[in-house]
């Protein structure tokens, strides 16, 4: 008997719960939208002033604003992504800019980077590695040591100064830094072969290939997100931000048999040894010809 009541009871007691959470559900829900009543998506105004490296973006062409607004959208409302760029590009901006500042190049150019790798080291389908993403005969046509030993493609220093040497020979070749960018994504004979066959000379007057249609406005996108991140709805303290760990660099000049253990000489493990030194692909650096390389370690 005390079993049934108490069964009872606790059914009476599930079934009011029930209706009470479902009358609060149906409180929250607006009846116009069909959604949470704090549920809102809205329209982004897509700002005039719009430039890469200076050169205005013509939002006076209904298509280019079009594609302009799709890419602001796409990385506004993606928010866990767009605050993971956030938050490592206050990690690599201030190791860019002086580098790009050293080699020539314009300082959005850290936008390229960040939307090319997202400032992650992961090899892309195609094969594009590092932070700038270079396949493999670019990276080498350009100086960089590449093979299953060393890849420079994930040094910094040596990678930006290579991207710099392709950005300004492409703006040398069409005297305009975005068609310079379109090319790092699509190639200059590519980018060229495309402005030829449609007798146009600017980025926003070409049909190009669709990856390349979205390239540039992405770039756009992020400089304009992450210059003004409160303004798209992103909120965070300082404290939330990554950092880089403060680094100094010892010059080797011999071959180096374990790295995990070369490592421990600096108080370092294998894995916080690889991180700041990405580019040392094995568990040891050959180095048969004596060549003098610069490792990382930390400042303390």
């Amino acid at each position: 008997m005390n079993k049934t009541i108490r069964f009872l009871s606790l059914l009476i007691v599930t079934i009011i719960t029930l209706l009470f959470i479902n009358a609060v559900n149906k409180s929250d829900v607006d009846p116009t939208t069909n959604t949470h009543k704090d549920y809102k998506i809205k329209a982004l105004k897509v700002p005039n002033n719009l430039n890469l490296a200076g050169e205005i973006v013509p939002l006076e062409i209904p298509d280019v604003k079009e594609r302009m607004d799709r890419e602001l959208l796409a990385n506004t409302y993606w928010q866990s992504n767009g605050l993971l760029l956030i938050k490592r590009a206050n990690k690599y901006f201030p190791i860019l800019e002086p580098l790009l500042k050293k080699h020539g190049l314009p300082d959005d150019f850290k936008f390229l980077a960040l939307a090319e790798s997202g400032f992650i080291d992961e090899t892309s389908t195609a094969g594009a590695a590092g932070m700038w993403h270079f396949m493999k005969t670019t990276g080498k046509e350009y100086g960089l040591e590449i093979n299953k030993n060393v890849d420079e493609r994930y040094h910094i220093e040596k990678s930006t100064k290579v991207a710099a040497e392709y950005l300004k020979r492409s703006y040398k070749k069409f005297n305009s830094w975005t068609l310079a960018a379109a090319s790092y994504n699509a190639g200059n004979y590519g980018v060229s072969k495309r402005l030829n066959e449609q007798g146009v000379s600017n980025y926003y007057d070409a049909l190009l290939p669709d990856e390349t249609e979205r390239y540039i406005f992405r770039i756009l996108a992020l400089k304009e997100i992450i210059s003004n991140p409160k303004k798209y709805g992103f909120i965070f303290d300082q404290e939330d931000l990554y950092t880089a760990q403060k680094t100094r660099t010892i010059k080797v000049d011999t071959a180096i048999t374990n790295i995990a253990s070369f490592a421990k000489k600096f108080n370092l493990n294998y894995k916080e040894f690889k991180i700041l030194n990405p580019w040392l692909r094995e568990n040891k650096l050959n180095n048969k010809s004596r060549k003098v390389y610069e490792i990382k370690i930390p400042a303390n």
